[in-house]
């Protein structure tokens, strides 16, 4: 596992500090990000070299932490990652019968979260969901797979939907982006 460089006042990825006394704090130390400046909350009376001792080992944490999950992310938005994921939900959850001969992310995919065309074996995600968490992206994904082998929505797809566990969780998200979204109708 590459692990990113830990960031250092001298390096460049070492992001602006906003240090911040707070009278109320007696003991803690808190840093998070706000925007691209890393806020640290001290207590009021902490001396300065406390201080940067503290902004030394929260910030560097912080830095690793985006950085491992920007490459997460990048490697996530990748067609392989789709196909990846299909393969296995369709093992997991389907004995395997259900092999899409593509899946891609659709810039396209505007009021569906995903489409499959069983004839040819193809599968579109929409890129809306590309920072979905991933047990939303892997049910749209087997939802897809549930179409290669049943087309329409009647009894047998929902039975076989139903092998996936958290559906109606990850449908519940889908329904609040698709309202957050100002698209009430969107759809599989």
């Amino acid at each position: 596992m590459i692990t990113p460089p830990t960031a250092t006042p001298e390096s460049e990825a070492y992001p602006p500090v906003d240090v911040q006394r707070s009278a109320r704090r007696k003991k803690t130390v808190s840093a998070h990000w706000s925007g691209e400046t890393v806020v640290l909350q001290v207590p009021a009376r902490m001396s300065a070299r406390e201080v940067a001792r503290w902004e030394k080992e929260l910030v560097a944490k912080l830095v690793t932490k985006r950085a491992r999950a920007s490459a997460a992310r990048s490697q996530r938005s990748q067609d392989d990652h789709l196909h990846d994921r299909a393969r296995e939900l369709s093992r997991q959850h389907l004995g395997g019968q259900a092999e899409p001969t593509s899946i891609t992310w659709s810039t396209r995919q505007n009021t569906r979260w995903g489409s499959a065309t069983p004839a040819t074996g193809t599968i579109r995600i929409s890129s809306r969901l590309r920072t979905a968490p991933s047990w939303v992206l892997d049910a749209v994904i087997f939802h897809e797979l549930c179409h290669l082998l049943e087309a329409n929505h009647g009894p047998q797809f929902r039975k076989l939907e139903q092998r996936f566990p958290g559906m109606a969780k990850a449908q519940a998200f889908l329904d609040g982006a698709a309202w957050a979204l100002g698209d009430p109708e969107s759809s599989d």
